[in-house]
């Protein structure tokens, strides 16, 4: 048995999955805020339950745990940020109670296993490669657009984590051709993120028709026929087009695979790629524009998937 667990700002998710990727049992807890040690018990009290509750002799049963035996999985963990090169601490995470800590080192001490840590978005891309959208495909590129902007890559099935353990992660760097007035988070300027965001998307359109709009609602209402809305989408795309392409320039992956919330905007996937051949250093370009197959499941199923 495999168990996945995403780790989140705000929920913590359990995945586990039988011998042939089936899923035997999922749980979600709200995430303890700001409290790490509290966080660590809540994932290692997850792991435990599921493990009682699936039960040896049930893995090919879904359904039907076998009473009084305990199954000991491989388990994976989805994390927003990165493992450190350098000491094995996290770092990047919009989670900032995980920053600093030795993560991996603690749950595998509580845990008494060996634990396996990638980042969410590297999750989502593995998920999505083993048994999603891009099955098949060499080269998978997963991005999410949703509250921040990140993406993974896998190669042969394999997570690209990368020198410095930031492999993918293309949201902060800065989006061509544009004039960057913005500062993000992390404390560079014109960030990627700033703009393909859901807040970058909603901060566009306040900024340039003074209305205040849920992302959803701006595709809603350009499907509608409000022009400003649709304005505000044809930039979103433009510039999602041009980020693309540096990617493809960069990796030509054989597939881009989207997730998060704004991945859910059906014309992304018409009109992006019809976009992206101004900028890419090629007569044709190949590379698939995909949907997600798993949708909010693949960041945990990915983390699951981490042993192969």
């Amino acid at each position: 048995m495999r168990i996945g667990v995403d780790l989140g700002g705000t929920k913590i998710e359990l995945i586990a999955l039988g011998e042939c990727g089936e899923v035997l049992l999922r749980e979600r807890v709200a995430t303890p805020q700001g409290d790490y040690p509290a966080t660590l018990r809540a994932v290692a009290d997850l792991v435990a339950a599921a493990e009682r509750t699936v039960g040896a002799g049930s893995l090919c049963v879904p359904g039907i745990p076998l009473r009084g035996q305990v199954t000991v999985a491989s388990v994976g963990i989805g994390i927003p940020g990165a493992e450190s090169r350098a000491g094995g601490l996290i770092k990047n995470a919009n989670s900032t109670c995980l920053i600093g800590q030795p993560l991996r080192q603690d749950l595998q001490q509580l845990l008494q296993r060996e634990v396996r840590i990638a980042n969410d978005a590297n999750c989502f891309a593995l998920s999505e490669a083993v048994d999603g959208a891009g099955v098949g495909a060499q080269v998978v590129f997963g991005v999410i657009l949703g509250t921040g902007v990140g993406g993974g890559i896998v190669v042969d099935g394999k997570v690209l984590a990368g020198a410095n353990a930031i492999a993918g992660e293309w949201g902060h760097n800065p989006l061509p051709g544009e004039h960057h007035k913005e500062n993000c988070y992390c404390g560079r300027r014109g960030c990627i993120e700033l703009y393909l965001s859901g807040p970058g998307l909603a901060a566009d359109h306040r900024r340039t028709a003074s209305a205040d709009c849920s992302p959803q609602l701006i595709a809603e209402q350009a499907a509608a026929g409000d022009a400003d809305c649709e304005a505000t989408l044809q930039r979103y795309e433009a510039r999602l087009a041009k980020a693309l392409a540096g990617v493809i320039n960069i990796l030509d992956p054989d597939v881009i695979v989207l997730g998060g919330g704004l991945s859910n905007i059906d014309r992304l996937y018409t009109n992006v790629p019809r976009l992206w051949g101004e900028h890419v250093f090629s007569d044709q370009v190949a590379t698939r524009l995909l949907k997600h197959r798993h949708g909010d499941s693949s960041g945990v199923r990915g983390a699951a998937w981490l042993w192969p």
